[in-house]
């Protein structure tokens, strides 16, 4: 592969927020799976990161000259995409966030189909498309990321540009009978269509997406599978649709949960908690989640089980997001209710069952979290992968934890056998799943994790995008030149011989 190849990453947000302190601009590191997932590929690797720096004022040259300043830091280029507070509010929250959203997580209960949103989210993505426009050269790869940006090909191909691109879904797809209910089902395909090849993190999601496609697109598109594979032939191209279940940097976070500092942290957690087991629960605000859910078989283990109580805490830290929305707003309000219920009825001296924090931690207090919880409990009603729960395996360095995961998670499909699985709708089914990882001996708790965690590491990030690569380019992560030589190649080519 020619030295000047470049992977170019496009979505809805650059990997930093831009914010504005005492007149001038600063960058904050962002946050979120796609972040956590692809920027080490790119400081490894170099290459081009385009998306929204965050901010709706008007472009100025000092907020231009802050997000050049922050390449130093990140090791890649940036490139921005600006946005207007009408433009965020329609193509970001209500499309993308109350149409997308909530439809492709079987909610569609929560949409609200405003055919205004739709014509801004045309918009938007017609605005990325002239900035890839303006950026590309003839040999990058073009790998646009999520719901956000789905007609970027579409309209990249009417602009005249023909170069490989690729795009991955981080959420579910839906089933043919939810994605129906989209009234703009049919342009949202035939844009899709345009990719060179799709990625889902499930099976299930591929499925669902080849069934949409022979349902509503039959008079031009012929659906073909073989095996794990499906190829989608048009008139004017073949698209490959695969399942490519994204990983972490999993040698990265165990690096980092094995420096002293985490290592004092997880200490100061235990002399806190002292001959108490912690269960986790990791969460950003989103009714998909499962937060109450989990916080209700909480409650019903400890009316249950009585022995539970003085022994266990439950440790929930939710990460705010999407606030301005109604149904999060109410989220928030229905979470701090439970708890304060929970603690009402079962709070002794010296003990309180539910330690709840409604803020993001910095990366030492969260991994100092996962070293030290016995079990993590990931309840999401449904989502594409749920990185957090890779996470905390791959922090487990010194004492065993137990993972429990619902059902319906994405990386149940990876962690099902040595994970304890539950259904999040079923309350005392998940009381019972928490009962019964507390009470697990070590023995069984150790043999569990040192498979999820060897699963994680074979199956990282590196993994993640050299299968993506190979099935789109037919070339490895490897040959895409290392501009970082303290960050190697190994991870990709070590898991891929595995």
């Amino acid at each position: 592969m020619s030295p000047e190849q470049r992977l170019v990453i496009v979505s809805n947000r650059l990997p930093l927020v831009m914010t504005r302190k005492d007149g001038a601009w600063q960058a904050a590191p962002g946050s979120g799976g796609l972040v956590t997932a692809l920027a080490p590929v790119l400081r490894d690797r170099g290459g081009m990161w385009i998306g929204w720096p965050g901010s709706t004022e008007p472009p100025t040259d000092d907020l231009r000259e802050a997000i050049a300043g922050a390449v130093d830091d990140t090791g890649y280029d940036l490139v921005p995409v600006f946005i207007d507070e009408e433009e965020k509010q329609l193509f970001y929250r209500v499309f993308s966030n109350e149409v997308l959203w909530p439809l492709f997580h079987d909610m569609t209960s929560r949409c609200r189909f405003l055919p205004e949103a739709w014509e801004v989210y045309g918009r938007v993505n017609q605005r990325f498309t002239d900035v890839i426009a303006d950026q590309v050269r003839e040999h990058d790869f073009l790998w646009i990321h999520d719901y956000h940006l789905m007609q970027v090909a579409g309209k990249l191909r009417r602009a005249g540009l023909d170069q490989r691109v690729g795009f991955f879904l981080h959420i579910p797809f839906p089933p043919v009978d939810v994605f129906m209910k989209l009234p703009w089902r049919r342009e949202l395909l035939e844009d899709l269509l345009q990719f060179d090849i799709i990625g889902f993190q499930t099976q299930r999601d591929r499925r669902n997406f080849a069934r949409s496609v022979s349902a509503l697109l039959p008079d031009m598109a012929t659906v073909r599978t073989s095996g794990q594979r499906t190829s989608i032939m048009t008139d004017s191209r073949t698209v490959l649709v695969g399942a490519f279940p994204i990983g972490i940097d999993a040698t990265g976070f165990r690096r980092d949960a094995s420096t002293e500092e985490v290592a004092d942290r997880a200490w100061y957690l235990h002399e806190n908690y002292p001959e108490r087991q912690i269960v986790l629960g990791v969460d950003r605000l989103d009714y998909t989640k499962g937060i109450p859910e989990k916080l209700q078989a909480y409650r019903y283990m400890l009316r249950s089980e009585p022995e539970m109580i003085e022994n266990v805490t439950l440790v929930q830290v939710v990460v705010p997001s999407r606030w301005e929305i109604p149904h999060y707003e109410q989220l928030k309000h229905e979470i701090e209710r439970l708890v304060g219920e929970i603690n009402g009825e079962f709070t002794r001296p010296g003990w309180v069952p539910v330690h709840y924090y409604y803020r993001p931690l910095s990366r030492p207090e969260l991994l100092g979290y996962y070293r030290t919880a016995e079990a993590l409990v990931a309840s999401s009603w449904k989502d594409g992968m749920n990185l957090v729960a890779k996470e905390y395996c791959a922090c487990k360095v010194d004492e065993p934890g137990v993972l429990l995961l619902s059902e319906f998670a994405g990386a149940a499909a990876q962690m099902y056998r040595d994970a304890i699985m539950f259904n999040p709708h079923d309350i005392a089914g998940m009381a019972a799943a928490m009962h019964r990882a507390l009470m697990m001996p070590r023995d069984e708790r150790s043999r569990r994790m040192r498979r999820l965690q060897r699963g994680v590491h074979r199956q990282d990030v590196f993994w993640w995008v050299d299968r993506f690569l190979q099935a789109a380019l037919q070339r490895r992560l490897a040959d895409f030149p290392t501009v970082n030589e303290f960050y190697p190649a190994a991870s990709a080519d070590e898991a891929a011989a595995q």
